[in-house]
């Protein structure tokens, strides 16, 4: 079980914002369970809170701003991947402007300052979005692609091709998000010169500076173009020697624009509003198709919270005889009455829990509740039965339990309820071993899930 997270306590961090170049102190303070990000904007009247939230995005263009009743925070992007990639769950940003400090063009500053304050584990589980089948996006007019495939962690993979002969074709991956800090943090924002001028005219990088992010020059320069360069950005001191990087600075990574855009992917992903377990695969991603991905994911989230699976009652494809041939439970203990479905992949029980259990006597026998670890075993009985359809001769294996995971339980059972539980694979049947997610269901609501782990094991 993972528990959510939060900082020891508050830090403060001072720059310039990237687009709109105002000096901007930020300060992110630790917050409660439940509370995720959120952003303040402490420099306003009432001190209005914009949530970290994809549905609030209104631009990406060169970064992700979000919007609320009018007020904007700009470039939340490298904060949030911050956060997000040292496993935070919940935060406060404060900040007295519109725009988040460019720093470096990395997430490292933050990553620092995080470090150095430490972080605190809070009571309440994290609630894990658990990708469960692949999911498709792509984008035609930015020629992107992102692919994203379960997995038991937050993974991401990313290629990147600009049709420049300086960078060429880049991939970069993180394995874990326990890779982010050392392998990705420190890996700043970039821009190609040819694109500085156009982006001055659209009132962006206002703020841009060869000290917060990687000026590549992909094609021969005049001296004539350097010196309106260096009126351009204010900067007597730019220097250039062919092609490569402005001021001859030298990368962190050799793959350090891919790494970046990998970085970036975290951060907007952090939008969704919970933590990911599932491997993106991008293929030339920017703002614009991270945060429509996003917007994916979230609605995918929004239907799962909605779906409550339809179950036919009147069914019965194993009544409690044929039952009791495959499992060796008994009364008081056999807590499946009939199976209603079952495939290859997925199995339904019922459980009518009636006055009679003999465990009302003494669990709450004034406020009667059906024991949690006996709803827990309701369905792990119901998971044996898929288990063993799996095999020849059933009668003559048993299914035991190895690991009960990320176990819920949100509405209470009682006498007179039907318990209905839901149980469907979740990875391919290896040397026995049978990974199951299950839920239960009381008059369409969820009241209880997790994830379970069985081997199939012959009797001697």
């Amino acid at each position: 079980m993972e528990f959510q997270k939060t900082l020891k306590s508050a830090f403060t961090i001072e720059g310039t914002g990237l687009h709109t170049g105002h000096k901007v102190t930020l300060t992110i303070h630790p917050a409660g369970e439940n509370h995720g990000f959120k952003f303040r904007r402490i420099d306003l009247d009432d001190q209005p809170i914009i949530k970290a939230d994809v549905d609030l995005v209104v631009s990406t263009e060169r970064g992700t701003t979000l919007e609320k009743n009018g007020v904007k925070v700009h470039t939340t992007e490298h904060v949030l991947a911050a956060l997000y990639g040292s496993g935070i769950d919940n935060a406060l940003i404060d900040l007295d402007g519109d725009e988040i400090p460019i720093l470096d063009g990395s997430s490292k500053p933050f990553i620092e300052k995080i470090t150095k304050v430490g972080i605190a584990t809070q009571k309440a589980e994290k609630n894990f979005f658990y990708l469960k089948e692949n999911l498709k996006y792509e984008n035609l007019e930015k020629q992107a692609e992102i692919l994203a495939v379960p997995d038991s962690e937050m993974r991401v993979t990313v290629m990147v091709d600009y049709n420049s002969p300086l960078l060429g074709t880049q991939h970069a991956s993180m394995y874990h998000l326990g890779e982010f800090k050392d392998k990705i943090s420190s890996c700043r924002t970039f821009v190609f010169l040819r694109e500085v001028e156009a982006l001055l005219k659209q009132g962006l990088i206002k703020g841009g500076d060869v000290n917060n992010a990687i000026v590549m020059v992909d094609e021969p320069v005049s001296e004539e173009r350097i010196k309106h360069l260096k009126k351009l950005f204010d900067k007597p001191n730019i220097e250039l020697q062919g092609i490569g990087m402005l001021n001859n600075i030298q990368l962190r990574f050799e793959n350090e624009p891919a790494r970046h855009k990998l970085l970036d992917i975290v951060g907007d992903i952090a939008l969704i509003g919970r933590p990911l377990k599932g491997h993106i695969l991008a293929a030339r991603p920017g703002h614009k198709t991270n945060v429509e991905f996003a917007k994916v994911l979230k609605e995918l989230i929004k239907k799962e919270k909605q779906s409550i699976p339809y179950f036919d009652l009147t069914k019965t494809v194993k009544d409690l005889g044929q039952i009791k041939k495959l499992i060796p439970h008994r009364y008081p203990f056999l807590l499946v009455d009939r199976i209603i479905e079952l495939n290859e992949n997925k199995v339904v029980g019922i459980k009518n829990v009636t006055n009679t259990e003999p465990f009302f006597q003494g669990h709450f026998p004034e406020e009667p509740v059906m024991p949690g670890v006996l709803v827990i075993e309701a369905m792990a009985q119901t998971g044996g039965i898929l288990a063993l359809s799996m095999v020849d001769e059933p009668e003559k294996y048993t299914t035991y339990f190895l690991k009960i995971n990320h176990t819920k339980f949100k509405h209470k059972v009682v006498p007179g309820d039907t318990l209905i539980m839901h149980l469907e694979l979740t990875d391919k049947v290896r040397h026995g071993i049978v990974q199951m997610k299950a839920r239960g269901f009381v008059r369409n609501n969820l009241v209880a899930e997790g994830e379970l782990t069985a081997q199939i094991t012959k009797n001697k």
